[in-house]
């Protein structure tokens, strides 16, 4: 499952705020990368569709016109910087791949400036707040690892978060780090004990996927307050993105409301040490596990 070559990795969190001028969001993602390039990050990872603001708030026809081709002009900057820079880079975008037809990707581009593979958002929501299956197809990729030159990276976005099924299945094929863009957030009205069990559990979640399969975990969250179009009371991005070793050990957690910029080490040999220690994958049942392809059992 380890790569052979890269023992520890510096990777580099994102976590920012947006605003509607896609230009201002692209240019300040840039200089963050930057900055994670210059302490040394090899892998940077940006939140959930960084180029703008979340705007699955309201079901707006409009918002269409902010998709775009992968490639694309997305992939062609960042494509450049990653090349000029030797890092790889993980971006998520608004794809537009037909008249009609869009996904919510998450696109990973090599050090050398080419796209490395791609991953479609599987699961979609659809809630007050986060209207995504208005504008989202579900992908239609699969939970595949995309191999770079610094490890297979078991790409998921979000919603994906929730499940373990997702995650189990990129660990199930091979992938060294479980990688989620993201972007989720209260709001603002919410009882206060309400929004603290709602980050936590996004914590919990997430760290039980990294201790279910002896795997790094980087989840990369945005940040900051966004407006609803309609006039509701909008979202509070709470941040709070983190990194955890194959044990669900903390090695880095951001702040609930400040944009940050963070390179953390990640060693990559302790999932051998971990799963021989807690062979999950060994013990498995699967000659029982038939039911999981229900959607309930009645």
């Amino acid at each position: 499952m380890l790569n052979s070559v890269v023992k520890t990795l510096q990777v580099g969190l994102v976590q920012q705020s947006c605003t509607a001028d896609l230009a201002a969001n692209l240019a300040k993602s840039i200089a963050q990368i930057r900055i994670a390039a210059q302490q040394g990050a090899k892998l940077v990872v940006l939140q959930e569709l960084h180029r703008g603001l979340y705007f699955c708030q309201q079901e707006m026809a409009e918002h269409f016109d902010l998709a775009e081709t992968i490639p694309g002009p997305s992939t062609q900057v960042l494509g450049a910087l990653a090349q000029e820079l030797d890092i790889v880079i993980v971006a998520s975008l608004f794809e537009k791949r037909a008249v009609g037809l869009h996904h919510n990707t998450a696109v990973v581009i090599e050090c050398d400036g080419t796209i490395a593979g791609k991953y479609r958002k599987m699961h979609i929501p659809d809630d007050p707040g986060y209207y995504e299956k208005f504008y989202f197809t579900p992908g239609d990729l699969g939970f595949q690892p995309i191999q770079t030159s610094v490890g297979k990276l078991g790409i998921l976005v979000c919603w994906d978060q929730w499940f373990p099924e997702a995650a189990r299945l990129m660990a199930m094929a091979g992938a060294e780090l479980l990688i989620y863009p993201t972007a989720i957030g209260w709001a603002p009205d919410e009882d206060a004990d309400e929004k603290v069990r709602q980050r936590d559990a996004w914590v919990t979640v997430q760290r039980a996927h990294a201790i279910a399969n002896g795997l790094p975990v980087i989840s990369v969250n945005r940040v900051g307050h966004e407006a609803d179009p309609a006039g509701g009371v909008g979202l509070d991005f709470w941040g709070s993105s983190f990194v955890t070793g194959p044990q669900g050990e903390f090695l880095f957690s951001a702040s609930v409301d400040q944009e940050e910029t963070k390179v953390v080490t990640v060693d990559l040999q302790r999932s051998e040490q971990v799963r021989r220690m807690w062979p999950y994958l060994r013990d498995r049942r699967i000659d029982h596990y038939g039911e999981l392809i229900k959607i309930y059992r009645d």
